[in-house]
């Protein structure tokens, strides 16, 4: 007996894939949109964000009677600055004869501290010289050390340059003569190679004092404590832990680290001595 199909009889499969994939496309979609940030700057329509936000964030915010009331803020915290709307303008506009925003002259008093944070910072680059060519046995005391003639030295931070068998560093003065004449020591060998010194373009980060030990059992802890980069990925925390001991003495804790974007690992190993690494 012939079998006859229609074409309903192919249809009805073929919709249903349509629709199974339909599903798959809305749930990948929704699974995107969650994983999304509402409170994003970019997801704020221009009309609302020109407006002062309901609650009360951190920052300056209008009152009824025309002025500003300063919300406190934590440390870290940037802090949000809202602005009176003006009529026929959206809030966005200057009225005339106003200092700022909306009349109001606090928007200028901001600019001013603006202003006065860049050019803090800028007395601080002229303050700072960027030294290259540094020999890798060269410690940042040693550099620190050299510069000590010129004037008090504030700050010395050495960076290595992955790119370059020799490393680079910034250091900072008191006052901007001393960084004058520490460039007068461009030139000068110290280890192995001339140093170059030039007027430093930036400033020296500052440090997160979180990160900085807190008691004397966390400095005891950093003395015993050596930092190690470019560890082949295929050798173990065993074989690292037992190269140190092998050679410098026993390893009180070892944490090896490496993730899929780089192709080495970098690893922690305190020592029980002091000494032992020494």
């Amino acid at each position: 007996m012939a079998v006859v199909e229609t074409s309903a009889d192919h249809a009805a499969p073929a919709a249903a894939a349509e629709g199974d994939a339909g599903e798959r496309d809305m749930r990948d979609l929704e699974d995107l949109l969650s994983k999304l940030n509402p409170m994003a700057e970019e997801f704020i329509p221009p009309s609302l964000a020109a407006a002062p936000a309901p609650a009360p964030a951190y920052g300056y915010y209008p009152t009824n009677g025309g002025g500003f009331t300063p919300v406190a803020s934590p440390t870290g915290h940037p802090g949000v600055v809202g602005f009176p709307a003006v009529d026929g303008l959206g809030g966005r506009g200057r009225k005339k004869g106003g200092g700022g925003f909306g009349g109001q002259g606090h928007a200028g008093k901001r600019r001013v501290n603006s202003r006065t944070t860049m050019a803090q910072r800028d007395e601080v680059i002229r303050r700072t010289v960027y030294v290259s060519d540094i020999d890798h046995q060269v410690t940042e005391e040693q550099l620190a050390a050299l510069f000590i003639n010129c004037g008090q030295v504030v700050d010395c931070r050495m960076c290595g340059d992955p790119n370059s068998v020799l490393r680079f560093a910034f250091i900072e003065f008191t006052d901007e003569e001393s960084a004058r004449a520490a460039l007068n020591l461009s030139g000068t060998v110290l280890g192995y190679y001339p140093v170059r010194v030039l007027p430093s373009k930036t400033a020296i980060a500052p440090v997160n004092p979180t990160f900085l030990p807190r008691s004397d059992d966390e400095r005891e802890m950093c003395a015993r404590t050596i930092y190690c980069t470019n560890i082949d990925k295929k050798v173990s925390q065993a074989d690292v832990k037992l190269f140190f001991e092998s050679i410098c003495g026993e390893v009180y804790r070892l944490r090896l680290l490496g993730d899929y974007h780089h192709s080495t690992r970098i690893a922690f190993v305190e020592f029980v001595m002091v000494d032992f690494y020494t």
